[in-house]
C-alpha cells in the first residue's frame, strides 16, 4: 500500500509518470535537482532500503526513484512528501519542496519572473496576443495550446505553472507600475472559445481598476506608431538600471545598454501616445465584451 494518495496523476503502483524533466541547459536548475536527489539517495540508504523498495512503498517504479535520486527528474510536491513519510525523514525531505519550487518552471519563465519581481516599472505593447501578466490561467492554456510542435502535457503544466506564478507581481508592496498597450487584435481573438474569452476580457476590466494598473488599447485604424514592428517591453529597477526587448530590434535579445534602451522607451512611448486613454480603453473593452 502506497504512502501517499492517489490523485496525483499517476495510475498504478509503480508507473514511472509523475516528474518533470531536467532541462539539459538549465545548469542552476539541474544543480538544485542533483542536490535533492541527492539528500532524498542519503536518506534511503540510512535507512536501510533499496530503491525498488521505496517505489512499492510510494507507490512509484523504481526507475523513477533512480531519476529523481540522480538528479535526471524534478520530483513533484507529492513525491517529496511521499519520501519524508516512507522515510521517517520528520519533514526534512518535504522542506526541499521549496528548493525545487522555482526550478520545476522552464528556465527563460524564472528569468523573466525574477526580472518582473524587481522591477518598479514595467512598459509592454503586445500585438498578437496579451501579456502573460494579463491572461487569466483558462486563457494561457489555450494559448500554450496552439503551439507546434504540440507540448507534451508535463511540460505545457510547467509553462502554465510558471506563467501564473508572475502574477505575483500584483501582490508586491510597495506596488510597481505597469503600463500595457495592447493592439485591438489581441482583444478580439477568441483564444478557448467564447467563455473563456469573456472571462479574460473581464479580467482586463478587473486589473485596469488596480491604481498601479494602465491598460490601453490600439485601434486597429491607427497604424502610424513604431509598434507595428512587433512586441515591445521595458522593465526599471529601483537602482536606476533598465532592461528591454524588442521583436524587430537587436535582434530580439534583452539589452541593457542605455542608448538601446531610449529606443525602445522612444518606440513605447510614441505607440502608448497613439492609443486610446486608459479610459476610453476601458469603454472599448466594455463595448467588446458586450459584442460577444
Amino acid at each position: 500500500m502506497s504512502v501517499v494518495g492517489d490523485g496525483t496523476g499517476r495510475g498504478e503502483a509503480g508507473v514511472d509518470e509523475p516528474g518533470w524533466e531536467v532541462d539539459p541547459d538549465d545548469e542552476s536548475g539541474a544543480a538544485v535537482v542533483a542536490t535533492v536527489g541527492r539528500q532524498i539517495k542519503a536518506w534511503r540508504e540510512a535507512a536501510g532500503m533499496r530503491a525498488g523498495e521505496l517505489g512499492t512503498l510510494m507507490g512509484y517504479g523504481e526507475d523513477l526513484i533512480y531519476k529523481v535520486e540522480g538528479g535526471h527528474r524534478i520530483p513533484r510536491p507529492e513525491f517529496m512528501d511521499g519520501a519524508d513519510v516512507a522515510l521517517g525523514a520528520g519533514g526534512k525531505l518535504a522542506a526541499m519542496k521549496a528548493d525545487i519550487a522555482e526550478v520545476r518552471y522552464p528556465k527563460k519563465i524564472r528569468d523573466l519572473a525574477r526580472l518582473e519581481a524587481r522591477a518598479v516599472e514595467l512598459a509592454a505593447y503586445g500585438s498578437h496576443n496579451l501579456h502573460g501578466l494579463l491572461q487569466t490561467e483558462e486563457y494561457a492554456r489555450a494559448l500554450l495550446g496552439t503551439r507546434r510542435p504540440v507540448l507534451p502535457p508535463d511540460e505545457l503544466e510547467r509553462a502554465l505553472a510558471g506563467r501564473m506564478a508572475r502574477h505575483s507581481i500584483f501582490d508586491r508592496t510597495p506596488a510597481p507600475e505597469l503600463s500595457f498597450v495592447q493592439e485591438e487584435a489581441s482583444l478580439r481573438r477568441p483564444i478557448g472559445g467564447v467563455a473563456v474569452w469573456r472571462r479574460q476580457l473581464e479580467n482586463l476590466l478587473r486589473l485596469g481598476e488596480l491604481p498601479f494598473v494602465d491598460i490601453q488599447v490600439m485601434p486597429t485604424s491607427r497604424w502610424d506608431h513604431p509598434g507595428t514592428g512587433g512586441r515591445i517591453q521595458v522593465l526599471k529597477f529601483a537602482d536606476g538600471s533598465a532592461v528591454g526587448r524588442a521583436d524587430d530590434e537587436f535582434a530580439g535579445r534583452p539589452i541593457s545598454h542605455p542608448k538601446q534602451l531610449r529606443i525602445l522607451e522612444l518606440r513605447y512611448g510614441i505607440t502608448q501616445a497613439r492609443a486610446l486613454t486608459p479610459e476610453e480603453s476601458r469603454a472599448f473593452i466594455e463595448q467588446v465584451l458586450g459584442e460577444t
